[in-house]
């Protein structure tokens, strides 16, 4: 389709890694949001995969299906199958129609819960980050670990070039937008990405699950955080696939979290 072809592939930074790791939760016939901001690459990554066509993406004006357009034309799409009203497609996400949610990383704390919406006395307001995060099945969060920091992927790894001057991983958070005390309490999947690490949200709190290549837990990972999280005794590598030019394994992912849904984890 000649509007696949006009989006280009995101260039390889942390900004990508992040969007590529946070795609592999995506499983066929799904039905998704993408946050404003980082999160709505991972319909460039989705796209540049080959694998846009298994998922359906929506936007809260209203739109089905096709691609959403980026930076200040978000929420628009392109391509949109079906486009419902404002208020229609909130009773879609507060009723639970969503199967998956990527949205943006921006404060959160050893419960798991997220701000987004209240630093100091700047009150940007919750939107309907709220409705989305609470009600999707999954919620994947994605953002880098600190604010201001530069990056460099080299040789299948990525590279802190200058550490960032602000946490994003705080002691507590300034406003709760999202409650990972209730999320734990009704057992939904919680996914936090970074550039570095992945972490999941656990009975005991905020846990780390998988750490870049070639990066250090203490001198990388923790020292970029005001408290210290639960390290899981699986803690594992993120795949290095992630940190190359070319990737090519996000089909085959998808296509085993098929089975995940269907019949429960493999091996």
């Amino acid at each position: 389709m000649a509007h696949l072809a006009a989006i280009p592939p995101l260039p390889l930074d942390e900004r990508k890694i992040i969007l590529r790791r946070a795609a592999m939760e995506m499983w066929p016939d799904s039905t998704l949001n993408l946050g404003l901001g980082m999160p709505e690459g991972a319909a460039s990554v989705a796209v540049e995969e080959g694998v846009i066509d298994m998922v359906t993406l929506t936007t809260e004006s209203g739109n089905f299906g096709g691609i959403p357009a980026s930076g200040p034309d978000f929420p628009a799409t392109h391509n949109a199958e079906c486009t419902a009203d404002h208020a229609a497609m909130f009773d879609f996400y507060d009723g639970g129609g969503l199967d998956t949610c990527i949205v943006g990383l921006t404060q959160t704390d050893a419960n798991g819960d997220l701000n987004v919406s209240k630093f100091g006395d700047r009150i940007v307001g919750p939107g309907g980050f709220m409705n989305i995060s609470s009600n999707a099945k999954k919620v994947v969060f994605v953002g880098t670990m600190t604010v201001g920091a530069k990056y460099a992927v080299q040789d299948g790894k990525i590279v802190i070039v200058k550490e960032g001057n602000k946490k994003k991983f705080v002691n507590q958070v300034e406003h709760v937008t999202f409650s990972g005390k209730y999320a734990r309490k009704i057992g939904k999947p919680v996914l936090y990405i970074t550039e570095r690490a992945v972490f999941s949200l656990e009975a005991g709190g905020l846990t780390l699950i998988e750490i870049a290549p070639g990066l250090e837990v203490e001198k990388d990972v923790i020292s970029a955080m005001e408290f210290r999280p639960i390290i899981s005794p699986a803690l594992k590598e993120m795949a290095q696939e992630l940190f190359t030019p070319q990737w090519g394994k996000l089909r085959e992912i998808m296509e085993k979290n098929a089975y995940r849904q269907k019949d429960g984890p493999l091996p």
